[in-house]
């Protein structure tokens, strides 16, 4: 069983840097490519990045590009969201997401969300 434990959210100003974390358990790190969704009030849930397994490639929502970085450390069992130029329409919580795969139907592994708020 996957799971996932998020941290680094709080409460930042327009324009602040946060870096959210996701810690990983239960099966081989490396072999899953990772996510990072965010679901603000009244809104549907958002993918904001992804990253593969060896985090040789990643992937960004058009909101985001050029501000928030995706990265892993598989030693450490660990991803990342580096968030940079933070807009008060960033205010969301903010969820690590992996999937597994049986026969071809993937299977969503969420961790419990952090709350992220850009206000001055």
């Amino acid at each position: 069983q996957v799971q996932l434990v998020e941290s680094g959210g709080g409460l930042v100003q327009p324009g602040g840097s946060l870096r959210l974390s996701c810690a990983f358990s239960g099966f081989t790190f490396s072999r899953f490519a990772m996510y990072w969704y965010r679901q603000a009030p009244g809104k549907e849930r958002e993918l904001v990045a992804s990253i593969t397994g060896t985090g040789g490639s990643t992937d960004y929502a058009d909101s985001v590009k050029g501000r928030f970085t995706i990265s892993r450390e598989n030693a450490k069992n660990t991803v990342y969201l580096q968030m940079n130029s933070l807009k008060p329409e960033d205010t969301a919580v903010y969820y690590c997401n992996t999937k597994r795969f049986t026969s071809g139907v993937p299977y969503d592994y969420w961790g419990q969300g952090t709350q992220v708020t850009v206000s001055s």
